[in-house]
């Protein structure tokens, strides 16, 4: 049975699932959907056509499913799906989606969000990630699973985050950040491979120092990039991680390569 405190505002049609705690002066709208065993502290605002998934917990003053920060948006009803056992803590935000940009932000299970972090619309963001302290991304950015994203920074709109990438605090990331990545810096450089994260996926000491030459050749090789990334196309078969970063390099459109500095680690 789910304890919802007097105080608490629930539009009628809204579906709140079992053992949820609402804590006061929350505020759900009629489109929302609850799912079992979630935990809201007091004054969570949830509105538009939100689902969230079983087991999250929010803080105060969490804004879920507001209106897209789009010129182009006229009161449509798209969407905002949060995945199950997530954490968004205080003043985090995320938006619903456009209908230009498939009408949908969609965040995975498990992910951890401090407090005023935001996730633009149309986003799609993937299973486990952690967003600091006013981690931000603009609309239409694509995060990897295993994504941690620093305290202060923020991702250009249309960006794209490969897979268990870490991003330092203060960092303006501008292009694409291969998977495994390591990038910093006040406009964010690719300062090598996020060897922590690596291991802690289980990487043995063979996949990590194949994946390092790999990561070598690419972008520290004689040659033009051009000529180094199809020199390094026959390595996808020699591990999947390879696989996946020349798959994701190659599917790139909208943003430009987020590439090392003159100053960078060599992995």
């Amino acid at each position: 049975m789910s304890k919802i405190d007097p105080t608490a505002r629930i539009a009628d049609g809204a579906v709140i699932g079992e053992g949820c705690f609402i804590g006061p002066y929350c505020v759900i709208g009629p489109d929302v959907v609850l799912g079992s065993e979630c935990h809201l502290d007091a004054h969570v605002l949830i509105m538009g056509h939100t689902t969230i998934g079983p087991r999250c917990r929010m803080s105060p003053f969490v804004s879920l499913g507001s209106p897209p920060q789009d010129l182009s948006y006229r009161g449509e009803p798209t969407r905002l799906e949060v995945g199950e056992e997530c954490t968004i803590r205080e003043g985090a935000t995320m938006n619903v989606g456009t209908v230009k940009g498939g009408g949908i932000t969609r965040v995975g299970a498990r992910g951890f969000f401090m407090n005023n972090s935001h996730v633009g619309h149309d986003c799609i963001v993937g299973n486990d990630a952690i967003f600091a302290t006013s981690a931000t991304l603009g609309g239409h950015c694509i995060i990897g699973d295993f994504v941690y994203i620093g305290g202060l920074s923020a991702v250009h709109q249309f960006a794209r985050v490969g897979s268990q990438v870490m991003i330092g605090g203060v960092c303006g990331v501008r292009g694409d950040i291969i998977p495994y990545g390591l990038a910093n810096g006040q406009y964010a450089q690719l300062e090598g491979l996020n060897i922590i994260g690596m291991r802690r996926r289980k990487f043995t000491r063979d996949r990590l120092a194949t994946v390092r030459g790999f990561y070598r050749k690419l972008f520290h090789g004689p040659g033009t990039f051009a000529e180094r990334l199809q020199e390094v196309q026959p390595m996808a078969a020699e591990d999947p991680a390879i696989a996946e970063i020349l798959t994701f390099i190659g599917e790139g459109k909208l943003r430009p390569l987020c590439l090392p500095g003159d100053n960078s680690d060599k992995s």
